[in-house]
């Protein structure tokens, strides 16, 4: 009876260790499962092989080269930049050539900068290179910037002509003041060969379904026509290859995807691409940055 009342209390024992152990372990393996599907617009996710997060979705400063973010003022364009941070965006996208270039120092003051991505483009070909990526550190008041990129390339064969250009990025990013180097494309002849050129690890491309404003075969900043989106999608392919941080904008046809259903189905289709680390959108209102992050979610989900 002993050996059986022993038997029988170890037995309940061993039980009810079991089904704690079962429920306790079982419950956060299902919320790290829940957690890995869950995607959201402001995840902090790698750029390529960079070494480096950047949040999904980017609020963009240069929409009509700056003037319809310039035309909030600077303190409406501060608040914006704090609100599309306080929902989650710390990825902001800047320009030497936008009109809100001089602003964004002051935009991002107060916020934890090692939380922050600052992408920037300087434009054509500065005798001193180094000086005129100082210039951004020292207009964003930051010891560095986390992409800079060589701005808006159209032409084919574009690496040999801006070779200067790139030799100063890279003294620029051994010295620290820089984390990243890329590019960014206007044509599908510069395109290819960004891909193709072993130098840049970030790349700036648009893409969007319905073929509004992305690189054709026109060596041309800007067009009307409509491409086929299926060139670009194998650059951004071979792209991803290469473990390229890789990055969408036009995802809003600059801005002339005026219909929801047409950014319903650009946003749709930029987060079912594995090769797109982040999008970048140019906001002019809080409604704006709401709505994009509701449908990123809801792509995402």
């Amino acid at each position: 009876m002993k050996t059986s009342n022993c038997t029988r209390r170890e037995f309940l024992r061993n039980s009810i260790t079991a089904t704690s152990a079962l429920v306790l372990g079982a419950s956060p393996l299902l919320s790290a499962r829940a957690v890995v599907s869950k995607r959201t617009a402001v995840d902090q996710v790698p750029l390529g092989q960079t070494g480096i997060k950047i949040s999904r979705l980017g609020m963009g400063t240069g929409s009509s080269s700056g003037q319809v973010q310039f035309d909030l003022g600077r303190e409406g364009f501060n608040s914006l930049v704090k609100y599309a941070y306080d929902q989650g965006i710390t990825y902001f996208d800047c320009s030497q050539t936008y009109r809100t270039f001089e602003w964004i120092g002051g935009a991002i003051k107060g916020l934890p900068r090692e939380k922050l991505f600052i992408q920037s483009k300087i434009p054509g070909q500065p005798e001193k290179v180094l000086e005129a990526i100082d210039h951004h550190r020292k207009v964003f008041d930051t010891d560095y910037v986390d992409t800079m990129l060589i701005h808006c390339m159209i032409k084919d064969g574009w690496t040999e002509q801006w070779k200067r250009i790139m030799d100063g990025f890279d003294e620029a990013k051994s010295k620290g003041w820089i984390r990243s180097k890329g590019v960014s494309c206007h044509s599908l002849p510069a395109l290819k060969g960004a891909t193709a050129t072993p130098w840049a690890q970030v790349h700036l491309v648009r893409v969007n379904p319905q073929g509004r404003r992305i690189d054709g075969p026109e060596e041309s900043v800007w067009n009307d026509k409509v491409h086929d989106v299926a060139p670009v999608v194998a650059e951004l392919k071979a792209m991803k290859a290469k473990g390229r941080g890789i990055i969408g904008m036009k995802i809003i046809g600059n801005g002339e995807f005026v219909n929801a259903e047409d950014r319903e189905k650009s946003i749709r289709f930029a987060m079912s691409m594995p090769e797109l680390d982040s999008v970048v959108i140019g906001f002019k209102n809080r409604d704006e940055i709401d709505e994009a992050i509701k449908r990123m979610n809801a792509a995402l989900a």
